[in-house]
């Protein structure tokens, strides 16, 4: 059994965000307050897991470029959204991508060390008419790091009428090398390709990357396998309460356009972001709380399992 003292959780900062460090014999975390942003994290004798830009800022009132940045309460650029998300953010002069959750400070509620490792729960309020948000809606991620990285993002809406919204766990994932990453569990699947104007196409075998890449999958059945040979390991996605995913990685041009991006970033990470997307929009009765999860685990590539 693992030696309780050997778990540890410490506040420190990283230039202005409050942050928190998670140490435990399985790896090492940094979690910022701001956002309930998990920013790093590293298995350990390891590359890193969870990837993160070495221009990344950490600033007040600005998401640090990596990590698993909390989408919420809604996903990408509000006017792609369905029309009920969007009927509840109507008021906003400037709704900002991704939501409001990425910027906004949330609350450590608990933390806690065991035998196997540390959890960490954040919370976040979103009062009804808070920078013309129409809805009150709570939102809760807890964090668990041990053999694996189990992340936990439960919404409970809190007003007297039926709440929609889009929601993803936007996860970058660290890589040798994107050229020769494969990713498995899509085959068959269907997916929005938003560089096409948002047609709709089918995927057929392992996805690969060779150009940008910006995807809405439908239908995902939960679980996805990231190879990469040049580090010789696997990573194994697990997710629960969704059926749909996001792929993602900008490529040469767009990443000279990104900020808080080297221009040659693009070459060591992609994003498999668990999500509630497009026509996998969520939607609350009062009272209801719904929970997504991604369990994620690294193994040696000589002992990965099929989808």
């Amino acid at each position: 059994m693992t030696d309780t003292s050997l778990c540890t959780i410490d506040r420190i900062m990283l230039d202005e965000l409050v942050c928190w460090r998670v140490r435990t014999p399985h790896g090492e975390a940094c979690v910022s307050e701001q956002g309930a942003h998990l920013l790093r994290y590293r298995p350990t004798d390891q590359p890193p897991l969870v990837w993160l830009s070495e221009q990344a800022e950490f600033r007040l009132g600005e998401s640090p470029r990596g990590g698993v940045p909390v989408c919420w309460p809604w996903f990408g650029d509000l006017a792609r959204n369905p029309h009920a998300v969007r009927a509840e953010a109507a008021d906003m002069d400037d709704p900002p991508k991704h939501g409001v959750a990425r910027t906004l400070l949330w609350t450590l509620t608990s933390q806690s060390t065991d035998a196997e490792g540390a959890t960490l729960v954040f919370t976040l309020d979103l009062p009804e008419g808070l920078d013309g948000w129409r809805h009150s809606a709570r939102a809760a991620l807890t964090m668990r790091f041990d053999t694996a990285v189990t992340l936990s993002l439960t919404t409970l809406n809190r007003g007297t009428a039926p709440l929609s919204m889009t929601q993803a766990l936007h996860t970058y994932f660290a890589a040798s090398d994107v050229h020769a990453v494969s990713v498995d569990g899509f085959d068959g699947t269907h997916y929005i390709d938003t560089l096409d104007d948002w047609r709709e196409k089918p995927q057929a075998g392992a996805i690969r990357f060779t150009g940008e890449t910006d995807r809405i999958y439908q239908g995902f059945a939960g679980h996805a396998v990231i190879h990469d040979p040049g580090w010789q390991r696997t990573i194994h996605i697990h997710t629960q309460g969704s059926a749909s995913a996001i792929v993602w990685n900008p490529w040469i041009d767009k990443a000279r356009r990104l900020t808080q991006f080297d221009d040659d970033e693009w070459r060591g990470m992609l994003c498999i972001e668990t999500a509630r997307a497009a026509a996998d929009l969520l939607t609350l009765q009062p009272g209801e709380a719904h929970t997504l999860s991604v369990r994620l685990t690294v193994e040696p590539a000589h002992v990965s399992s099929p989808v």
